[in-house]
């Protein structure tokens, strides 16, 4: 099968930099499979699962959540917030991050800033638990 060539990077650091044969993430609108000789294309990414195969016809699942894809020239770069592979992610530091901010959302004394802060924490503990779950 062909492949073309994708990028993958955090603010941290360069997760992929190869050939792939597809990948498949979450946008803000759903879910989109780039192939190969995809037209031009930019998009922001949602929360969600993203699937990468390789070049050997492997697969490896993520957390990905937030960021911007692009397409141009054949060339695939995803610029991801957080982009964690599955065998990346901690069953027990996601467990604990989610009752962290569930802890918070309870408690009638968390003001507006911090309801919003972990509103959005406990949003990407799910993804990240959803991913786990589904590969485990």
């Amino acid at each position: 099968m062909s492949t073309f060539h994708l990028q993958i990077v955090t603010p941290e650091r360069s997760v992929f930099d190869g050939q792939a044969q597809r990948v498949l993430c979450r946008t803000i609108a759903g879910d989109v499979c780039i192939l190969p000789r995809h037209c031009d294309y930019i998009t922001a990414l949602g929360m969600g699962e993203a699937r990468v195969t390789f070049e050997d016809s492997t697969v490896r699942p993520a957390a990905c959540i937030g960021g911007l894809l692009t397409v141009r020239d054949g060339q695939v770069r995803l610029v991801a917030t957080t982009f964690e592979w599955v065998d990346e992610l901690d069953e027990q530091r996601v467990e604990a991050s989610r009752q962290q901010a569930q802890q918070i959302l309870d408690d009638a004394k968390s003001d507006a800033a911090e309801v919003e802060l972990a509103s959005a924490r406990l949003k990407r503990a799910l993804v990240r638990s959803s991913v786990l779950k589904r590969h485990r």
